[in-house]
């Protein structure tokens, strides 16, 4: 599962949020699928330079995640690390391609579901889910974090007898 951070939340949002807003979508285009919507938002790249770069390789999203080699120069892989670099994985990869992360599916409103991978509206509703997913998480491991600073404060104090 990907690595809960804000970055990864809001990149997320503001894709759902573009791709609501009639941002080109089109599940075989590289630059305009799933991930080359979110792509556009970590990168800042149009879907045509996004087109170009996965055109240095073969495969989908999901098939040049799983090839990645971090020594190779290829622009397709440089993708790959950005979204890496976000806190994703090839597997997370996979799953927005397909939408079928069923922790994500069973975030999503109304209770999970399954989601067709080239439906704009299902795509909106799993980027968002995952958002959620990942910032429950976030929530999570941040009340853990202080919980433990806390009992870590309360060992390291003296204790002082009367």
């Amino acid at each position: 599962m990907a690595c809960a951070n804000k970055k990864l939340i809001e990149s997320l949002r503001e894709t759902a949020s573009r791709l609501r807003n009639g941002a080109y979508y089109a599940w075989g285009h590289h630059g305009g699928c799933n991930c080359g919507n979110l792509l556009q938002v970590v990168t800042s790249l149009t879907k045509e330079e996004i087109l170009s770069y996965a055109h240095t390789t073969r495969g989908e999203w999901t098939e040049i995640a799983e090839e990645f080699c971090e020594t190779s120069l290829t622009p397709a892989y440089v993708m790959i690390s950005k979204l890496e670099a976000i806190g994703l994985t090839p597997t997370d990869i996979h799953n927005i391609e397909y939408l079928e992360d069923a922790e994500v599916l069973g975030k999503l409103s109304g209770g999970f579901r399954w989601l067709k991978r080239n439906d704009r509206a299902d795509v909106i509703d799993y980027f968002e889910a995952f958002a959620d997913l990942l910032e429950s998480k976030l929530r999570q491991h941040d009340g853990q974090q202080l919980l433990k600073n806390l009992i870590d404060e309360e060992v390291e104090k003296p204790t002082m007898y009367v």
